[in-house]
């Protein structure tokens, strides 16, 4: 396992009182943070590579990365320095002003997408309301056609495109009443949910909150073709697909297929928050029709471009490929009757069991691994790309003791 290091001066702490912190912690989220997320028992406190520790000292293989964030690793050494310098120099500043470290990033993005226009943001919801708003802006259309167990983000537009009930409900009538809902890799259905007041198709190349759902080979091309033919915007959500994840930079590049918008966060800064949407040359927001106070912020571009190159010198596209395969074949390998499929691309990986998943998750922290569930019976794997072979085996080993 990968060894942290530890801070310097570190203060031996008795165990009664680590307890006592815990207890704090855990008395002052209650009562002061709105109670919104399902947490782990479990405060962490240093991470490094693929590795994090909790308050205790137990350390962890993180197989969930802040949920495909942490690409490089925590706490990467250049993202690290990247920030510390930049943040010396300019913290923030509005987009009424240029800055060097934007525009840098921008080219970087551009380069590695193979798109032409970025617009930068926070988040990836953020991302996906600005897709939006440039569809709607261009087509002069109103209505999109979405895939059923698609997961967008949590703002009220995107929301709209977003499927499962539980998070749309209770915040009805969506921005976009005219969403059609169709399901995921069936082209016919696109062809068929497509009408006049259509801008956009959007859709994740591979559905990550829905199960790590991945799309039959010629689906997304057929989609292009079928958008192509409508004159329909397709949008691609790379949130959690992006920066490495499938092997690739892209997942689009698995598939050989341009959607006209993309919108990207999650792994973009290195765990660093950010978000943007690559367009085509031809679609652009004009002067004052969207915009964001942080948007390419100084810090986060800069932790973004070290990021990027972290990624190229470390060769981590061809690290997450050739690991992600090992990894499927080692869970492939496992001996246990509950497996129903383990699938995935790259370090995008979900194993999917006959019945409900949250014990695995229970099972694998208490042993020093850490796993997501989602879509109720799919364990889902988005380690850090940096993880070694040595840390999938103790993943795997854990997995098939749970």
């Amino acid at each position: 396992m990968t060894e942290i290091a530890e801070p310097e001066n570190l203060q031996v702490t008795e165990p009664e009182n680590l307890q006592a912190k815990y207890d704090s912690i855990i008395e002052k989220d209650s009562k002061y943070v709105m109670q919104t997320y399902g947490r782990q028992p479990l405060v962490l406190s240093e991470g490094k590579g693929a590795v994090v520790r909790d308050i205790y000292g137990k350390e962890y293989i993180d197989c969930v990365a802040g949920i495909a964030v942490n690409n490089v690793g925590h706490c990467h050494p250049a993202v690290v320095r990247a920030i510390q310098a930049q943040a010396e120099k300019l913290l923030h500043v509005s987009n009424l002003y240029y800055t060097e470290i934007q525009a840098e990033l921008a080219e970087a993005l551009v380069s590695v997408t193979g798109m032409e226009r970025v617009f930068f943001c926070n988040s990836g919801a953020e991302a996906v309301e600005a897709a939006m708003k440039l569809a709607r802006m261009a087509s002069g259309k109103s209505a999109f056609v979405a895939a059923e167990h698609s997961f967008h983000g949590r703002t009220i537009g995107a929301l709209s495109v977003t499927h499962k009930s539980i998070y749309r409900d209770p915040f009805m009538p969506p921005v976009s009443s005219e969403t059609t809902f169709v399901p995921y890799s069936d082209a016919d259905a696109i062809r068929k949910a497509i009408s006049e007041n259509t801008a956009a198709v959007i859709l994740e190349p591979i559905q990550g909150e829905g199960g790590v759902n991945i799309p039959d080979p010629g689906y997304l091309k057929e989609v292009r073709e079928i958008c192509d033919e409508t004159g329909t915007f397709l949008i691609f959500d790379e949130v959690q697909t992006g920066f490495g994840r499938t092997g690739t930079w892209f997942c689009k590049d698995q598939f050989g297929v341009e959607p006209d918008i993309m919108s990207m966060a999650k792994a973009i800064g290195g765990g660093f928050p950010m978000g943007a949407i690559t367009a085509r040359e031809e679609l652009s927001f004009g002067r004052g029709q969207h915009a964001s106070t942080f948007g390419g912020g100084p810090l986060a571009c800069a932790a973004a471009l070290a990021s990027i190159e972290a990624i190229k010198e470390e060769g981590l596209l061809k690290r997450s490929k050739e690991n992600g395969a090992y990894f499927m074949g080692k869970l492939r390998n496992m001996e246990r009757e509950d497996v129903v499929e383990v699938r995935g691309k790259g370090l995008m990986i979900g194993v999917e069991v006959n019945h409900p998943c949250s014990d695995f998750v229970d099972f694998a922290r208490e042993h020093g691994v850490l796993v997501n569930c989602t879509s109720e019976s799919v364990l889902r794997l988005v380690p850090p790309l940096v993880i070694t072979k040595e840390q999938i085996d103790k993943v795997v080993d854990v997995l098939e003791q749970a």
